[in-house]
């Protein structure tokens, strides 16, 4: 694995310079929960570049992603391992934290940027909550214009273990075993046309399916990932060939294991992540190098 670049270090796939940390943030006695450090390159092998720290903190010279796909934490209480972040906080922090960093995503955005956030339809922590439509409302009130919702029907329905009012119109408990995909625009409109001579590289029976706005295929395995709440690479790969051209610039602020990186180099798309958890860092790493190397063979 490379060694940690400097904060100055310029990334060699042709992303800008990562700016230094503002003085005094990474002092510990200023430390607060929900904020890390400012990120900074781990990996990079000229296509896709790993960096370690606060997606919310990312700082980039030019705003030039042309496409972000992601999931982020969920606010369940999920052990990510990492004390930089915390998924158990209150629900109104939590959207602030939300807010936060969709609008960072926003500033690093290119001008017809799009993202395309992975959420569920509601939780159950702390009481019903409709986070699919919060999310909705948070993007938009920071800037992001909504484009289109994309159920992911994961056929997961092994985590039921409540039933409410059994067999009773009393208080029934309704699960919606699915997941969300919220899809985003930055400037004044959806339409962004190919330029230098590009084309897409989605085929026509991958377009007629992936256009209805209802997928079907399993989730991943977080034992077999080693990551608690991975997707799997197909959920990437769609989003990328639906949303982006060869050649673009992708981003997943909340990298976890790599997936959607490895998915991008696969699709010949440069790729940006930024993980939290140095463990992670390294398992997104290895997944890169064995992508890479599979590639070669």
């Amino acid at each position: 694995m490379p060694d940690v670049l400097s904060p100055s270090a310029m990334v060699t796939s042709g992303l800008r310079r990562i700016a230094p940390p503002p003085a005094g943030l990474l002092d510990p006695s200023l430390d607060v929960p929900q904020r890390g450090d400012v990120p900074q390159v781990v990996y990079d092998d000229g296509q896709a570049c790993v960096l370690r720290g606060d997606s919310a903190l990312l700082d980039l010279e030019a705003a030039d992603v042309n496409l972000i796909v992601t999931s982020p934490p969920y606010g369940l209480g999920i052990d990510y391992g990492q004390a930089g972040y915390l998924d158990d906080q209150p629900y109104a922090q939590y959207l602030e934290w939300v807010r936060t960093w969709a609008t960072t995503l926003l500033q690093v955005s290119a001008p017809d940027g799009r993202a395309c956030i992975n959420i569920p339809l509601d939780t159950n922590k702390g009481g019903k909550r409709a986070i699919y439509a919060d999310y909705l409302r948070l993007f938009q009130e920071v800037g992001w214009n909504y484009q289109t919702s994309i159920v992911w029907n994961e056929q997961n329905i092994s985590r039921r273990t409540a039933w409410g009012s059994w067999l009773s119109p009393s208080a029934p408990y309704v699960t919606a075993p699915v997941e969300m995909i919220a899809v985003f625009y930055k400037g004044a409109e959806f339409r962004r046309p190919p330029t230098d001579g590009r084309r897409g590289d989605i085929e026509r029976d991958e377009f007629l399916a992936w256009t209805l706005g209802t997928w079907t295929f399993a989730g991943a395995n977080p034992r077999r990932v080693g990551h608690p709440a991975p997707f799997p690479e197909e959920l990437p790969r769609r989003l990328i060939k639906l949303y982006s051209y060869p050649g673009d610039l992708v981003l997943d602020p909340f990298c976890g294991s790599g997936t959607t990186l490895v998915a991008a180099s696969r699709l010949r798309r440069r790729s940006l992540g930024v993980e939290i958890n140095p463990v992670f860092c390294e398992l997104a790493t290895r997944n890169l190098q064995t992508a890479a190397l599979a590639a070669a063979s």
